[in-house]
């Protein structure tokens, strides 16, 4: 029997790296303690999301409201199935990728390790925020929070080359999400009132089919981490970050997190 009921466990799987991340920031003094911190944060966020795999399994959906900000419209945490996956993935990955991070690092003297660590910490919560949102409203505001705490790691370098790679990562990120993804949001819950994920989908015989394929497109553009054609370039110019960086961005998170928004 877990120590730790379901509904607490995935509050803290997005607590967690931020805890991890203020503790990285106290500890920025001393190198080894400040990785042993983001190692060990790595590997409780893991454990606290493969503690909610046999509730899972049983068929349980295990639920939270962090905030209600109208009755309709909550930022809310929900565990199904395919989320359960994602983070799953994206949580294991963490460990090995913190694992290199120190390496790596390390062996090429980078600067601003601190902040580095820090913002791979925020990036692992909003990703959790992703995996787990049990609504639209939800996975936006975690999407968001992704696309600016990835952006410092993008820009790590500091050279002219790193900046003008990160003014196209930020702008095609929250020029998509802003300019397409958004109005997809807005346009969903004004004509069906609700953007819960529900079996069966929310605009069944509420919209005409045309308007149906308008929203379709808003949304698979809007979600520019998946990288879909034409607006992919930000992935590209984002490889002028350090290879950790390149990593979180591939394997762990951000393109992972914008093929899971589009499923």
């Amino acid at each position: 029997m877990s120590v730790v009921s379901p509904q607490l466990a995935l509050a803290l799987a997005v607590a967690v790296p931020l805890i991890g991340a203020v503790l990285i920031w106290i500890s920025r003094g001393r190198p080894n303690l400040r990785e042993a911190v983001s190692l060990a944060t790595a590997g409780i966020l893991f454990t606290l999301v493969a503690s909610l795999l046999p509730s899972v399994l049983d068929g349980d959906r295990p639920a939270i409201v962090l905030w209600e900000i109208l009755p309709t419209l909550p930022l809310a945490l929900r565990v199904e199935p395919l989320g359960l996956l994602f983070a799953l993935v994206a949580s294991f990955l963490w460990i090995a990728t913190t694992v290199y991070s120190i390496g790596y690092m390390r062996g090429h003297r980078e600067a601003n390790q601190t902040r580095f660590y820090i913002c791979f910490a925020i990036a692992l919560s909003s990703t959790m925020g992703i995996a787990f949102a049990a609504d639209m409203f939800t996975l936006f505001v975690f999407y968001e929070v992704l696309t600016l705490s990835t952006y410092p790691l993008v820009t790590h370098a500091g050279t002219a080359e790193a900046k003008r790679g990160g003014r196209v990562y930020l702008g095609v990120l929250l020029g998509t999400s802003i300019g397409f993804l958004l109005l997809a949001i807005v346009w969903t819950w004004l004509v069906a009132g609700t953007l819960e994920f529900q079996d069966g989908g929310i605009l069944r015989d509420t919209v005409s089919p045309p308007v149906i394929g308008i929203l379709f497109a808003l949304y698979v553009f809007g979600i520019g981490k998946a990288a879909i054609m034409p607006f992919h370039r930000w992935l590209p110019a984002a490889m002028v970050a350090p290879t950790p960086v390149s990593a979180l961005l591939h394997a762990v998170a951000v393109v992972k997190a914008g093929v899971f928004t589009v499923l």
